[in-house]
C-alpha cells in the first residue's frame, strides 16, 4: 500500500469524511479515492479554519483535518494553525515537505520544526513503515487532554514508498480523567458555604458535553453563570440564573455579579488574561477546573485546583453536594436582581438596537437579525473588532454549540471559514458569519469557495466604509491622508461569484432582506447580506 494510501486509510478509520486543503498536496487524491470529500479554498488560513470549526461544533467528535503544499502553502497556512492553537481547537494538519535530503537545509520551511511552537506536537514521517505509530500518537494527542492542532509532515519524496499490508491501525482510545476527590469535596464546600458565588463556564464545558450538569449545579446552588466567548452556548442564557457572557463587550451584569462574589468557580476556562475576556476581579476566592494543571495559577491564584474533564468534574461536584444540598435552592431573589440589571442594561442600549435611521445602527441589524432567524436551529460566529463585540453581549444563545466565539488571538477574516466549516459539520443548521469591511478584506475571495463547494452559508457584512475603531488612534493619518478609508461593493462581488448578494441601506429593509436570505441557504446558495451602518465606536463595556 502506498504511503498516501495509509494515511487517507487511518484517516477515513478515524471518522474523518472531509478533508479541507489546497494543492499541490498528493493526500487530496488518495483521500477523494478512499471517498473522503476534498474541499479545496483558495487560500490556505481559511481552510484550517474550516477545519477548525469542524472540530468545535462537534465537541471533537470529528476532528478537522487540513493539507497543503510544502514552501508557501505551509507558510501561508500557519495564522491559521496558531489560531487553533490560542483557542485549544484540535486540527490535524497535514503539509506536504520537502523531500528527505532538503527539509533540514536552510532556507527551506520545515513545517514539523517550525510549527512546534504554536501545536500541541509536530512530528514529520521519515519511514513508511512507521506511518500507524506516527498517526497513533497524533490521534492520540487530538482525542485526549486540551485540545490544539497536531502537525503530522509528509515529505515530498515519501510517496511512492510502501507500507507494510495489512494495515496496523484501529482507531485510538479515547479516555478522560477527574479531579482529586479530596479537592472535590472542598470545592464542594466552598461552594455550599459561598454567600454570592458566581460560575464562569469556558469551551471545556463545549469538549466535554457537560451542559446538563452545568445547568443541574447552577440550579441546585442558584449561581448565576457567566460564560467566556468560547464558553457562550454551554448556558442557555434566556435562563434566569444566565449573566450572558463576555469578552471585551459584556452585559452589565457580568462584571457587577463578578465584582460582588465571594467564590468565582471557573469550569473548562483557562483564566488567559487577554483582553478580549472578562477581567477577573481581585481578592476572590478562585476554585479552578481545568483540563490542563498547566493552567493552574497561570493568571489568577487558585485556591482550589480540580483537573480533569469539566463532565467529570461537575458529576463528583453535585455528588458530594447532594449529600447535603438535597434540594434546589430558591433562586428567586438572585434571579430577580439579575433580571433588574438586564433589563437596566437594556433600556440604556435600545435606542441603538432599534435605531430607525439611515446609516443603519450595526446594534439595529444584530438585533433584527437575532429576532427572524431560528435561534435553536442557527450556528453564529463573529470576525475580530467591531462584528464580535456587537454580537456578543446581546446575541441570546440557547442551544449548545450554537455560537463560535472566540478571542485570545483575534485575526482578522476568521469568522467566514468558522461558518463554512460549520455548515460542512452541521449541514442543517442555519450557520452565519458576521463582519465588517475590515475583515472581508483579508478572506473574502473565499466566498467563492462557499459557492463552488456549495456550502450554503448566511454572511452578513456591517459596511461602514472605514476601520472604525482606528479612528480614535489614527486621527492624523485619517485626517490628512483618509488611511482608516475603505471601499468596496460586496454584494456585488457576491454575485459575481455566483452567490446571493444584496445591499441593505433603509431600516425597514432589515427583515424581508434577512428572510430572504435565509431562503436562498435553504436553496442552497450561499448568500452575502451587505448592511451599509454608521461608524458606531460605542461598545458595552463594564461601567456602562
Amino acid at each position: 500500500m502506498k504511503l498516501g494510501a495509509a494515511i487517507a486509510e487511518i484517516m477515513k478509520r478515524e471518522g474523518i469524511e472531509i478533508l479541507c486543503g489546497y494543492p499541490v498536496n498528493h493526500l487530496i487524491e488518495y483521500a477523494a479515492n478512499a471517498d473522503i470529500r476534498p474541499v479545496m479554498v483558495r487560500q490556505e488560513r481559511i481552510g484550517v479554519h474550516m477545519a477548525d470549526a469542524i472540530s468545535r461544533v462537534t465537541s471533537g467528535r470529528s476532528i478537522g483535518a487540513f493539507c497543503m503544499q510544502h514552501g508557501p502553502g505551509a507558510e501561508n497556512a500557519m495564522g491559521g494553525v496558531a489560531q487553533c492553537y490560542g483557542e485549544s481547537v484540535p486540527v490535524l494538519v497535514l503539509p506536504m515537505g520537502y523531500a528527505r535530503r532538503l527539509a533540514n537545509i536552510d532556507p527551506n520551511f520545515n513545517s514539523s520544526q517550525t510549527m512546534k511552537a504554536f501545536s500541541k506536537s509536530s512530528e514529520p514521517i521519515n519511514i513508511a513503515a512507521e506511518v500507524c505509530n506516527i498517526f497513533r500518537r497524533a490521534f492520540t494527542k487530538l482525542k485526549n487532554g486540551r485540545g490544539g492542532p497536531v502537525i503530522v509532515e509528509i515529505p515530498a519524496d515519501m510517496w511512492n514508498e510502501e507500507v507494510p499490508e495489512p494495515l496496523n491501525y484501529t482507531p485510538v482510545l479515547r479516555t478522560r480523567y477527574g479531579a482529586d476527590p479530596v479537592h472535590v469535596k472542598e470545592a464542594a464546600a466552598v461552594l455550599v458555604a459561598a454567600k454570592r458565588p458566581v460560575i464562569y463556564a469556558g469551551q471545556g464545558v463545549h469538549y466535554a458535553k457537560a451542559w446538563p450538569q452545568l445547568r443541574r449545579l447552577a440550579e441546585r446552588l442558584a449561581i448565576p453563570v457567566t460564560t467566556s466567548l468560547g464558553g457562550k452556548s454551554s448556558f442557555p442564557e434566556t435562563h434566569p440564573l444566565s449573566l450572558g457572557s463576555g469578552g471585551l463587550a459584556v452585559p452589565r451584569a457580568v462584571p457587577k455579579f463578578l465584582g460582588d462574589a465571594d467564590v468565582i468557580f471557573g469550569i473548562g476556562c483557562s483564566f488567559t488574561e487577554t483582553s478580549f475576556g472578562i477581567a477577573m476581579p481581585k481578592g476572590k476566592t478562585i476554585i479552578h477546573s481545568t483540563l490542563d494543571p498547566n493552567h493552574l495559577n497561570k493568571d489568577v491564584e487558585a485556591k482550589i485546583g480540580l483537573v480533569g474533564d469539566a463532565a467529570l468534574v461537575l458529576d463528583a461536584l453535585l455528588e458530594e453536594i447532594g449529600r447535603t444540598v438535597t434540594s434546589d435552592r430558591d433562586a428567586t431573589a438572585v434571579a430577580a436582581e439579575i433580571a433588574a440589571s438586564h433589563k437596566e442594561w437594556l433600556a440604556k442600549w435600545m435606542p441603538k438596537l432599534t435605531h430607525n435611521e439611515a446609516p443603519l445602527s450595526p446594534y439595529r441589524v444584530l438585533w433584527d437579525l437575532q429576532h427572524t432567524v431560528d435561534i435553536n436551529n442557527t450556528i453564529i460566529t463573529h470576525d475580530a473588532g467591531s462584528p464580535r463585540d456587537q454580537l456578543s453581549p446581546f446575541w441570546k444563545s440557547v442551544e449548545p454549540l450554537s455560537y463560535i466565539g472566540w478571542g485570545k488571538t483575534t485575526q482578522l477574516g476568521y469568522g467566514l471559514g468558522l461558518a463554512m466549516g460549520a455548515k460542512l459539520a452541521k449541514p442543517d443548521k442555519l450557520c452565519i458569519n458576521v463582519w465588517g469591511d475590515a475583515a472581508i478584506g483579508f478572506t473574502g475571495m473565499d466566498f467563492e469557495t462557499a459557492v463552488r463547494e456549495r456550502i450554503p452559508i448566511m454572511s452578513i457584512l456591517l459596511n461602514n466604509f472605514s476601520m472604525a475603531i482606528e479612528l480614535k488612534v489614527m486621527p492624523i493619518s485619517t485626517e490628512k491622508y483618509r488611511s482608516t478609508d475603505i471601499s468596496g461593493d460586496y454584494a456585488a462581488m457576491a454575485r459575481a461569484f455566483g452567490g446571493y448578494g444584496e445591499r441593505v441601506t433603509k431600516p425597514e429593509d432589515i427583515i424581508p432582506a434577512i428572510k430572504r436570505g435565509i431562503q436562498k441557504t435553504q436553496e442552497g446558495v450561499p448568500v452575502l447580506l451587505e448592511f451599509i451602518t454608521s461608524k458606531e465606536t460605542e461598545v458595552s463595556r463594564p461601567g456602562t
